[in-house]
């Protein structure tokens, strides 16, 4: 496996959930592009209704009003994810 592959979830059910979040769209345009698809994105697809929140909180602590712009919290966020070996 590349380093830039994503290990299996070994979740069928979930990794290829259809559903109209619109999270599948990116999904199989990634497919369709032959690009590793994170698995936190088929989570995020597979039960939208119960996973939004999620995306709205994400996307106000990484762009909402703070003193830091987006671009140092993703720095930070990238740092953070390599810190803990995971692929961000």
């Amino acid at each position: 496996m590349s380093a830039n592959s994503m290990d299996p979830m070994f979740l069928p059910g979930v990794e290829g959930a259809e559903g109209d979040s619109p999270y599948h769209d990116r999904i199989q345009r990634m497919r369709e592009e032959a690009q590793n698809v994170p698995q936190i994105l088929h989570l995020l697809a597979y039960r939208f209704d119960r996973t939004q929140h999620l995306t709205r909180f994400t996307d106000g602590v990484m762009r909402g009003e703070s003193p830091l712009s987006a671009g140092q919290r993703e720095l930070i966020a990238a740092f953070t994810s390599r810190k803990n070996e995971c692929r961000f």
